[in-house]
């Protein structure tokens, strides 16, 4: 999916190459804490709730809901030309909240609460995690 909106190329780390391997394959991986079971966004190698650094990596389910958002009218560099986009939290069926742009719709038709999944758009050897309405993509 491509959305027109600007891509930098990502520059994986050694704690997060998982993440950004899975959306080289269009799937979201997530770490998830052993010793208590917080699924950890950003994607790191240690627990943000316990400090815990056994982590495991699991494929999450890529839906979520919009927790909350804007619709930015106005950009600079390359987001000057895109504009109108939507920047919203998404909070995660496995419980993170992300912060992301929501694609794939007219951005005046987004609402807190409404249901969407991931999409993974290409950014040189990977892609960034974006989210369309539940639904729309295929």
């Amino acid at each position: 999916m491509s959305s027109g909106l600007p891509t930098a190329e990502p520059r994986p780390t050694v704690e997060n190459h998982p993440y950004w391997e899975g959306t080289a394959q269009g799937r979201l991986v997530l770490p998830r804490c052993t010793a208590c079971g917080t699924v950890i966004w950003y994607p790191r190698a240690f627990c943000s709730s316990c400090r815990g650094t056994d982590v495991e990596w699991f494929e999450a389910s890529g839906r979520g809901t919009i927790y909350s958002f804007t619709i930015s009218h106005r950009g600079q560099g390359p987001w000057r030309d895109v504009a109108p986009y939507v920047v919203a939290y998404v909070e995660l069926e496995e419980g993170p909240r992300v912060l992301t742009n929501v694609v794939g719709c007219d951005p005046d038709e987004v609402k807190v609460a409404q249901p969407v999944e991931a999409v993974f758009e290409p950014a040189g050897e990977y892609a960034l995690l974006r989210f369309a309405p539940a639904g729309t993509t295929s």
